[in-house]
């Protein structure tokens, strides 16, 4: 049986599940921000920061042994990481919790002709919208099986928010509202494991690298609307839990979505998959929209459940539009949809030739077998 991520998403929002994932023992902290060299705290965390360096992200580990007390003794405050971005240093937590909001839009703004050779498609938002000044932040950010209790926000209405290093949330979980809409991510970014409670916001955001939001539990609210992939990207066995939004969204390379869970409506209307895109055994609970989608690659949908209405009303097909064993509770809208002359037909285990071939040797083997018993009875 699948396993729903909605269901992770309601215990991850208890502080059982919150202990129970780092235990109640002691723990180890790494930390280049402020604590006392090669301490220990009357709770038990000892203290082993690294060295000093400008260049050195800022660090803070907690063992997964470390207690809720004493992670939150070594809390995480939000103006200490914007203070390290702003002198363009990286942030690495594993671990801990974060207190308090994360405006991004405080960083400084910087030129344009300041940035060395921005790829074309940053070069191409800039001339979009006229921009002569950015936001950046140059370092690596890593926060790993973490809490953030804050909102994170770009809090970018125009303009363009640039990170030119990787991304990795793998395993946090995110109690208020992840706003990075109107931002270019220049590295991989990778948000695979985590929670998301409340709203996930990647409006207009550009991903030049591959995207991993593998296994991730969507909270009451995505919008990826008007978004670009560049790269490829997977949201494998993830959960939406509220509304999924993928309006007008370019795929340009292999994007997933199977196995994925849809709890509430899911639309995907005006997008574009210029190569493969796979909906394989996902669930749709509410409706869903497909209308003036296009898809210029292979699109499967093999073994999708939908429980409420499918739209593909002025969907183009260009490539294989493999819906073999979906069950459709509604009957599905394909007013108007349009299917490429020259498409080729789902292979593999899915081919209907590969089950001609089959049915044909199946008769064969009979044959033979009936023709061996009949001169045995002779």
């Amino acid at each position: 049986m699948m396993v729903i991520p909605y269901n992770a998403l309601m215990r991850l929002s208890t502080q059982r599940r919150f202990l129970g994932r780092f235990g109640l023992t002691t723990c180890v902290l790494v930390t280049a921000a402020t604590s006392p060299l090669g301490t220990a705290s009357p709770a038990g965390c000892v203290v082993e920061p690294t060295t000093p360096d400008a260049q050195v992200p800022f660090t803070r580990h907690l063992d997964t042994g470390c207690s809720e007390a004493e992670r939150e003794a070594y809390a995480v405050r939000a103006e200490e990481l914007l203070a390290a971005l702003k002198e363009g240093k990286g942030v690495d937590l594993a671990g801990v919790v974060v207190v308090g909001d994360l405006l991004l839009n405080e960083l400084p703004l910087v030129s344009v002709d300041s940035l060395q050779d921005p790829p074309p498609e940053l070069q191409a938002a800039f001339g979009r919208q006229a921009l002569n000044e950015v936001r950046v932040i140059s370092g690596p950010i890593s926060i790993r099986d973490s809490r953030v209790r804050g909102m994170i926000s770009a809090k970018v209405k125009e303009g363009l928010l640039i990170i030119q290093g990787p991304v990795t949330m793998t395993g946090t979980t995110f109690e208020r509202a992840v706003d990075l809409s109107h931002t270019a991510f220049l590295g991989p970014v990778d948000f695979s494991g985590s929670v998301f409670l409340s709203e996930g916001f990647f409006i207009q955001t550009l991903f030049l690298q591959p995207a991993r939001f593998q296994n991730t539990a969507f909270g009451t609210h995505t919008r990826f609307h008007k978004a670009t992939f560049a790269d490829t990207v997977t949201f494998l066995r993830s959960g939406f839990n509220g509304l999924a939004e993928f309006l007008e969204v370019m795929f340009e390379q292999d994007a997933s979505f199977s196995r994925t869970y849809f709890k509430m409506g899911a639309g995907f209307s005006g997008s574009r998959f210029h190569r493969m895109v796979d909906f394989s055994e996902a669930t749709f609970e509410r409706e869903a929209f497909f209308a003036f989608t296009v898809f210029e690659g292979d699109a499967y949908f093999r073994r999708s459940t939908f429980r409420a209405l499918a739209n593909f009303s002025d969907a183009e097909f260009q490539g294989v539009d493999d819906f073999s064993k979906v069950l459709f509770d509604t009957k599905p809208n394909f007013v108007r949809t349009k299917v490429s002359a020259s498409r080729r037909t789902p292979g593999g285990l899915q081919s209907p030739v590969f089950f001609y071939a089959i049915a044909g040797a199946v008769v064969i083997v009979m044959a033979v077998f009936v023709l061996a018993l009949r001169k045995g009875s002779q």
